[in-house]
């Protein structure tokens, strides 16, 4: 160390009783090998100083160093029941510890002093490494142990797990996610049979049950690559989704297992195919992207349809750019603004009548109900505009979602 350092030495243990780690943490911008305890070892043998502060009279810490093989044990005990590869420790110091070493900072005019609280965390990894077999990672732990070094508290903030799939909708009348009953807001009251739901299920749980059952998830969240409306099934190669576990305690769980036992167990409502896992950003990708929709619709009109004028009319619809203002039946909970869509693809199935089945492949985000409709001429152009008659959807079905 350079004299003018050695000083400053000399003089901090002349005014605080250190120990080798707090005095050794003030200086590793100067000294870069070993541990903090054998950094301040190794300055007091520069300055010829015999004298040695053990950590229990320590100024700074007051011993709590000396506890590190204890918070150790803590924290080995509080992530005994979670399944993990990687982890990171924090901790909670008491503030009157900070403050002093904030004030010696200052006195000291020391930028480059590691705190406590870092050698504290530090030192607990490296003892726990090698103890639970795991990985500390810095960036994306899947554990974060949280040790409260007053009152010898541990709380843990455990990594989502995140699978991925494709769900299909057999039955119709459930929606895709919860929605809590509008009277009580979830809690419970005599309208939703004190459920606190609107519905009885919902694909969200659904698909989740097993997947909590499986690694003992404390709940879940349910993210969709858009929704089909609640009177629609979901049909084709099904619809991408990313199911989230939050708090798991059982992370390398048997995909197909999975999917066969949360198959039998909503048979003939909801199917899922094509599980892995996933991560968060996967989330973000499922949502902003733009999937065309195949849809087969079922539509009602008002008098008998002329089968030949209704393919003439559907010729005219392929790259069709529509307009469409905010739909009357989600302005609640929608912009009101105009969104332009564009219709790739119309085929005629069937003509009996006054119903129609058609196909159509759409942008993502169209509103096929006021396609058909008109909405009060919210959707321009519009098929009961084009066709001359009024007309409504009986059935709708999602049969495709591409772009995976």
């Amino acid at each position: 160390m350079k004299g003018e350092t050695l000083k400053q030495a000399e003089q901090l243990l002349h005014e605080y009783r250190l120990c080798d780690s707090c005095f050794g943490r003030l200086f590793r911008k100067e000294i870069k090998d070993g541990t903090n305890s054998q950094k301040g070892e190794s300055i007091r043998k520069q300055l010829h100083r015999t004298d040695k502060t053990a950590t229990h009279d320590c100024w700074l810490c007051e011993g709590l160093i000396d506890e590190i093989p204890h918070f150790t044990k803590i924290i080995a005990d509080a992530v005994k029941d979670y399944e993990f590869e990687t982890f990171l420790v924090g901790s909670k110091i008491d503030e009157d510890i900070q403050e002093k070493e904030q004030r010696l900072w200052k006195h000291l005019k020391l930028e480059d002093a590691e705190p406590i609280k870092m050698e504290i965390n530090r030192e607990i990894g490296k003892i726990l490494e090698p103890q639970l077999g795991k990985t500390v990672d810095i960036p994306n732990p899947e554990i974060m142990a949280v040790i409260d070094t007053a009152y010898d508290i541990v709380s843990l903030q455990i990594t989502s797990l995140f699978i991925y799939g494709r769900y299909k909708k057999l039955q119709r009348g459930i929606p895709q996610t919860k929605w809590p009953c509008q009277i009580c807001r979830g809690k419970g009251c005599k309208k939703c049979n004190y459920t606190g739901k609107l519905y009885e299920t919902t694909v969200e749980e659904l698909v989740a049950q097993k997947a909590l059952e499986l690694t003992k998830g404390t709940e879940e969240s349910f993210h969709g690559s858009g929704r089909e409306d609640i009177d629609a099934l979901m049909l084709g190669s099904g619809r991408p989704f990313v199911l989230e576990i939050k708090n798991p305690k059982i992370r390398n769980i048997n995909l197909p297992l999975l999917e066969k036992e949360t198959n039998k167990t909503t048979k003939n409502k909801v199917e899922i195919t094509s599980l892995r896992f996933s991560t968060r950003d996967e989330i973000a990708r499922i949502k902003a992207a733009e999937f065309r929709k195949t849809y087969r619709v079922t539509l009602e009109a008002t008098q008998p349809l002329n089968k030949e004028k209704l393919i003439k009319v559907a010729q005219t619809l392929q790259g069709k750019l529509i307009k469409q203002l905010t739909p009357t039946r989600v302005a609640h909970r929608r912009a009101n603004k105009i969104r332009e869509r564009t219709i790739y693809n119309c085929t005629i199935e069937t003509v009996e009548g006054i119903i129609a089945r058609l196909t159509l492949e759409t942008e993502s985000g169209t509103y096929v109900k006021e396609f058909v409709s008109g909405d009060d001429n919210k959707t321009q152009p519009n098929l009961s505009e084009l066709i001359g008659i009024p007309c409504k959807v009986k059935e709708l079905d999602v049969i495709d979602v591409k772009g995976e």
